[in-house]
This record gives structure tokens, sequence and C-alpha cells, in this order.
């Protein structure tokens, strides 16, 4: 493979619309706007305007709260942990540490901490230390012969 063999895959990228460039585009003269009226005009808004009833957004209660100081874990997922191991990126003899992770460029943050997840299988011996885990995770990472510990007080 040569660089001026490089293509895309067929039907990864549209051709843009060219709006009003003559009549053989197809979109030529008014351009797909139809003839006069607010819309035809440019620098018009009006999605959720209903004629000056009010609009069903406002209507409609609001619903929802978002927790203003929840904590955000960077989660990890075992089989990822189990492919670094395997491509060299992670050494499995050692303990695994949030910042070994870091290291690997397999969490690219700590945020509030890393949560290990059980997707994916793990077939390595591994000993993990990080905030959180899922009970799946622990059992997985026993299983195989591991131990994972959580420093967080509700692990789960």
């Amino acid at each position: 493979m040569k660089l001026n063999e490089l293509r895309d895959n067929p039907g990864a990228t549209k051709k843009r619309t060219r709006v009003g460039r003559g009549p053989g585009s197809g979109k030529g003269k008014m351009g797909g706007r139809g003839i006069k009226g607010q819309k035809s005009r440019s620098g018009v808004a009006i999605n959720g305007y209903e004629g000056g009833q009010m609009p069903l957004y406002q209507r409609l209660p609001k619903r929802g709260f978002n927790k203003p100081n929840r904590k955000a874990f960077a989660v990890v997922n075992l089989g990822l942990i189990q492919k670094f191991i395997d491509a060299g990126k992670l050494d499995a003899k050692a303990a695994i540490d949030e910042d070994a992770l870091i290291a690997s460029g397999l969490v690219r943050r700590k945020l509030d901490g890393v949560r290990v997840l059980a997707k994916g299988e793990i077939t390595t011996k591994v000993e993990l230390s990080v905030t959180g885990a899922s009970k799946s995770a622990v059992e997985a990472v026993e299983k195989a012969g591991g131990s994972l510990t959580t420093t967080a007080a509700a692990a789960e």
C-alpha cells in the first residue's frame, strides 16, 4: 500500500449539496426554500415557535435532577486490561495500580478514581488495586487466580 493508494471506504463520505448553483444542480434558483415568506429569508430560527401559543417544551413540567457533587470514575474493562497485558504494555507480574494504568495509556486521567468492570475475559493472574470494582469483576479476577482490592469505602 502506498500513500497515493489510500482511499476511504465506499460510502463513508457523502458530497455536500451545493445549494443555489444553477438549474442543473437540481437545487438552483430558490435553493429548496420555496417562494417568499419568512422561511425563505436568511437568519430565521422558528423551530419551537407555535404562533404565539405557549410552546410544548414550556408547557411540560421539568423533570430530572443532576447531582452537583457526583463522582466521575474512569471506567476500565477486564478485557482491555488483558489486551494490554498481552501486548506487553502492562506488567502482570507487578501489582497493577491506577498509576500503572495511566502510564500504560489504558486510562487517560484518574478523575475521582478508576473503576473496573467485568466486560471481557481475564485469563492472567493479576494483582489489581483500584478505587472501585463491580462484584462480577472481583469474581472474575479471583477466578483467574489473581486479587482485586478496592480503596473506596463503598466499593459495592
